[in-house]
Order: C-alpha cells, then structure tokens, then sequence
C-alpha cells in the first residue's frame, strides 16, 4: 500500500512539472511574439509625448488609437502644449520623453539658435502638409495678377502676383505683416522661399547683432503666431496672410475670410515636414525604448498612407476629437482625404497633399537636414559661412537612420513591414538625388550646400555677413 502510494505521488509530480512546463513554454511562445530577440526590454514603458494641434501629428494619435504602442509594451499619454518653444523646452528639462516637432527645431538647438540643447531625430513625421493663405483684401488685390484659364487660377500661384500689392503698401509707408509659427519652423523657410522667388524680401536675422527679430531689410514682416490662432489674427488685420499646416488654412476657407494661394507641395514637391524629436540624453538612456517607439509610428505612417489613404476618413474621425486637433471633421477632411480647397469652391485633387509613409516619408534623410540648415544660413540664423563639411556633420549629429534602420528591421523580420517598402540601409542612403522640383525651378543637392546657397539672387552666401 505505500509502495502504491509512492508511485502516486511520483506520477502527480511528475504531470504537475510537465503541465508547469508546458505552461512557461506557452507563455514563452506569447511573451516572444510581443518582444523581439534583437530589441531587449523598454527600459521605460510610461511615456508622455507633446503635440501641437495640427493633422500631422496623426502618427502618434494612430500609434495610440491603434495600439501600436501597447504591442511594443509602452504605455503612452498624449499632451497638447501651448506653442513650439513651450513642448521643446519640456522636452528638454524631460517633462516630457519626447514630441512632434517643427524640423527645424532639433536643429536649431544643436546649433544654439535659441535655446541650445542636443535634440535628435530618428523618424520624420511627413510630408507636405502646409499652404500659403491670404486675406480676402489680399486676394482680390493679388488676383488681377494671376493668370486664369476658364475662369479659375492657374496654379501654382507664384508670389509675383503679390509683389506689386506689397510694394504699394512700401510706397504708402504701410507694413505689410505676415504670420509663421516658429523661427525655426518649415512654415518660416517655405514663406520665405516664396516671396524670395517672387522678388519680395523676407528680411534677415543678425544673432550676431542681438537682432533675431528676422525682419532686417524686409519688404515683408514676418512674425510668429501660434497655428490654431492664425485664422483670428488675420480676421482681426493684425496680419494679412499666413503659412501654416492644416486645418489652419482650410479653417480661413470655411469661415469665409481668406483664401490659400499655394501649398508647399507647389514649393517643394513632399518636403520633409514635422519629425519626432527626443533629448539626446534620453536616447542614450532609453536606446530599446526609443526603438520601440520609431516601430509603433512607422506602422502609424503605414496605417496612414494604406490602400490609397483608404484609412484617411478614419483618422479624420480620430484627429477631429478634442483630445487631438479638435478642429470640425470637414475642416479637416478637406485636405487630408486628398483634396484641397483653394478659393471658395475652388476644390482641387491633391492626393500628396499629406503623406505619411510613402516616398520614404518616414526615413530621416541628412539631405533633408542639410537643406534646412542652408535656409538658416540664407537669412542669417547662421551668421557666418560655414564649409560643406559643418553641414553635413551636424545633419549626422542630428539625425539619426541608424536608429530607424534598427526599428524597420525589427518589423520586417516581425512580418510587419516588407523591406522593399524602405530604402536601403547603408551609409550612403542619407542622401536623396538632387531635387528639382521648387517653384523657382532651383535643383537643390544636399551633398554641395554651399553651391546651392550660390543660386539665389536674395539671402546671404559664402562669405558675406551683416
């Protein structure tokens, strides 16, 4: 009888350690398809990233909405902040881990204009995505200018037509104010590129004077206004256009008091736009984390930009709460769904107008960097020259493909993404082929910044200096 007994107990030991097993290989099973072999742990899983109320920060509300960032095991708390200088100064004393940022700005505080601190980015947010508006005054006054052809404007409309109603206002002793969000906003360069091109100076900066209002010899006055405030600010004259991102310019068309003339798509044909910056400091502290989360957007991006933007109706139901851009669904779905309304009625098919993932829109590429870098240098942000090598290596010191590389890999070795959907990872993919597509027909080649600031007839070169 205890021989039988003993036999009993060694049997049920034996099965409950096999069913133990099978349970730590099941739980194996599940916990490896959540974390891969080659990202270890998130060494931080509470994460709070800020935002600016404008549709490309979509990428980090669909990551949420969608439970990207749950499936890389973060738990992620979404902040709108006040204006530009508030989120990158939280991002920075580490308020906050990380936020949707102008593309200047990890940039702009490398190089110490404004606020210095070592900001990075792995991951571009889009592109395009920005216009152009003006007043009704304006508009009335610049439209004798354009060229029409069966009734309507022939786009894109150069800042030619605007230039004759800016010198009038020159000849009456009248300022001409204009608004952008940042200094170091892509909203600035591209307004600046504009009126250049068509002859209007957008003035200098002059740190080295102590004079960073940027309106040195402008025809043009530029100056910054928050983007939800731009629609009220021009109703009230306090300006008389804007560039800005959506739904700020959509927003002027359906209250009736102005008119988008160009997108920046009409600029620069899928300009590099917002990026997701972090401190350097924090990616050196959270490198699996940070990883992580360039994983969860890029499966945002790709959410995005789907089936033909099939998805675009959806995130527009999303971005339209409160929490996110809070601006009307129509307001909103007037550009993101692939269309564009310029004057009253004047809609027009603009699939790129926002892009998220295709082109490469989400790979941060040291061309893009450079370029910005060669604006700040045109309007003096960047008082003296500097060599073709400065720019180049702080575009490396700031941007950073190495970790996107590490992040799209992991998905595609996930089944989450084909490589044939990213460009090849190698030392030399940092660099798009020279651009040509500018308003001004301008070729712009990232590898010779200091030849293509040669180019234009407005903006500081080589080795002038105010």
């Amino acid at each position: 009888m205890e021989s039988l007994l003993m036999m009993f107990k060694s049997k049920l030991i034996k099965t409950t350690i096999k069913t133990l097993a099978a349970s730590v290989s099941l739980a194996a099973t599940v916990f490896s398809a959540q974390v891969s072999a080659e990202v270890g742990y998130a060494e931080k899983e509470e994460l709070k990233f800020g935002f600016i109320k404008l549709t490309d920060m979509a990428p980090l509300a669909i990551a949420y909405e969608k439970g990207y960032f749950e499936d890389e095991g973060l738990y992620v708390t979404l902040e709108a902040q006040a204006n530009w200088k508030v989120l990158l100064d939280r991002v920075i004393d580490g308020q906050l881990d990380g936020a949707h940022m102008l593309a200047g700005q990890p940039l702009g505080a490398t190089i110490g204009f404004g606020t210095k601190a070592d900001i990075i980015t792995a991951f571009s947010m889009d592109l395009n995505g920005n216009a152009i508006t003006v007043s009704n005054d304006i508009w009335k006054q610049m439209k004798k200018h354009i060229p029409h052809e069966n009734g309507k404007p022939v786009h894109p409309i150069k800042a030619d037509s605007l230039k004759p109603v800016v010198d009038s206002y020159r000849q009456k002793g009248k300022p001409f104010n204009m608004g952008m969000v940042f200094p170091v906003s892509t909203h600035n360069y591209e307004l600046r590129y504009w009126l250049a091109a068509g002859g209007i100076h957008p003035g200098y900066y002059a740190p080295h004077k102590g004079d960073i209002s940027g309106q040195l010899k402008a025809d043009a006055l530029l100056s910054v206004t928050p983007p939800p405030q731009m629609p009220s600010t021009m109703e009230a004259g306090t300006i008389y256009g804007y560039c800005v991102g959506e739904p700020w310019n959509q927003q002027a068309v359906f209250k009736g008091i102005g008119v988008p003339v160009v997108t920046d798509y009409e600029i620069w044909k899928n300009n590099p736009e917002k990026v997701f910056g972090v401190s350097k400091s924090w990616a050196e502290k959270y490198p699996n984390t940070h990883i992580r989360v360039v994983k969860a957007m890029i499966r945002a991006a790709m959410w995005l930009d789907a089936n033909n933007n099939a998805n675009r109706p959806e995130a527009v139901k999303i971005l339209s709460k409160s929490q996110y851009v809070g601006a009307d669904y129509d307001v909103i779905a007037n550009s993101m769904t692939g269309t564009f309304e310029y004057e009253k009625g004047d809609k027009r098919s603009v699939p790129d107008f926002n892009v998220f993932f295709r082109y490469n829109a989400t790979y941060p590429y040291y061309s893009d960097a450079i370029w910005y870098l060669t604006q700040m240098r045109r309007w003096g942000q960047i008082s003296d020259e500097k060599p073709d090598s400065w720019y180049k290596d702080i575009a490396k010191k700031v941007y950073r493909p190495d970790i996107y590389a590490e992040a799209a890999k992991e998905l595609i070795a996930e089944g989450k993404a084909k490589a044939s959907e990213f460009p090849e990872f190698s030392n030399e993919s940092g660099f798009k082929k020279p651009q040509k597509h500018f308003i001004d027909n301008i070729v712009y080649d990232g590898s010779k910044p200091n030849a293509y600031l040669e180019k234009f007839e407005i903006g500081l070169k080589g080795s002038t200096k105010l």
